[in-house]
């Protein structure tokens, strides 16, 4: 099972960076690309009509300012979409991409994650693959557990 994370222009690279990290900790297979919705429409409608023929499972697509692209891959494909809304040079403090994701139309959901976040968006693709993946499914389990330990050395740290 591979996770799709496309984004808008190069600029998004270093949000996205972290979706492809974390997927690539629980051991998924991940491809990148940029897709345009605005400068290469051709290529977002050949993208998302086809990935699922490739193999792909999930689809992770970040954008800023207008924010279009998570929308309109998700009007175009079958698979689920995640949205990561980034805070880019032309955005107004975020809340123009966040909105753009959030708030689809009945029939087109876009699972939307917060401003900047693409770790989150990984995760939660690596969970929506874990539900039938048993290997993927215990190194989420292994992940929580984690950030529990993590939480409570931090509380011991204090006292």
């Amino acid at each position: 099972m591979k996770v799709a994370i496309i984004m808008g222009s190069i600029s998004d690279m270093t949000v996205m960076q972290e979706a492809i990290d974390i997927l690539k900790s629980f051991g998924i297979e991940t491809i990148t690309d940029i897709v345009s919705a605005h400068r290469t429409p051709e290529k977002l409608f050949d993208f998302s009509k086809n990935a699922h023929i490739k193999g792909i499972s999930v689809i992770i697509a970040g954008a800023g300012g207008a924010a279009h692209l998570p929308g309109m891959v998700a009007s175009l494909s079958p698979l689920p979409v995640i949205g990561v809304p980034v805070k880019s040079s032309n955005s107004i403090d975020g809340w123009d991409s966040v909105l753009s994701i959030l708030q689809m139309p009945g029939g087109v959901p876009v699972a939307t994650v917060a401003l900047n976040g693409a770790k989150n968006a990984g995760i939660l693709a690596a969970q929506i693959i874990g539900s039938h993946d048993p290997t993927v499914l215990q190194k989420i389990i292994v992940y929580k557990e984690s950030l529990k330990e993590a939480v409570h050395k931090s509380s011991e740290g204090l006292q």
